[in-house]
């Protein structure tokens, strides 16, 4: 998620404005919110809130019930991981384990500082070729140990 405008009150004023009337307008603020800035700020959510005559709360609690918003910049890619039952019959939990025996890694836990974000999904809706994954948001179909060692090492940013 690297690339996106630094930070702006002003701008994310525009944006809120700029989508304030749409019907159920809290998600498609915090998604325009979050590509743009590659995240909702916390600055955000009062401004959210206000423009939509909603409370903080409510606006903090649509944001950290969907894993896709981030509170903070993401420092590199996120692969997002199947663990639905499909994944799980054709290996998911081995890749999991995998992860975690051989990277250090631990889905939504382990907070990397090589570059590779990993998050648990359930159904990507993609279980022809289980196990699945999405490496920003492209699919990734029958992922196995030698292909998530890849994405692993082309992650990695020198220290």
């Amino acid at each position: 998620m690297t690339g996106r405008a630094p930070w702006s009150a002003v701008e994310a004023s525009r944006i809120i404005e700029e989508h304030r009337a749409l019907d159920g307008a809290t998600l498609p603020i915090l998604h325009a919110l979050q590509e743009h800035f590659g995240y909702v700020d916390s600055a955000a959510i009062g401004l959210v809130a206000e423009a939509l005559n909603l409370s903080r709360a409510e606006i903090h609690g649509a944001v950290t019930f969907y894993h896709d918003f981030h509170g903070a910049p993401i420092d590199g890619a996120v692969l997002k991981l199947c663990r639905a039952e499909a994944c799980q019959s054709m290996g998911c939990e081995d890749l999991v384990a995998h992860l975690a025996d051989a990277h250090g890694i631990v889905p939504d836990v382990t907070k990397s500082g090589v570059g590779l974000h990993v998050r648990t999904v359930y159904c990507l809706g993609n279980c022809a070729l289980s196990p699945s994954a999405l490496l920003d948001d492209t699919p990734v179909g029958r992922l196995d140990r030698s292909r998530l060692d890849a994405i692993v090492r082309d992650s990695v940013r020198p220290q």
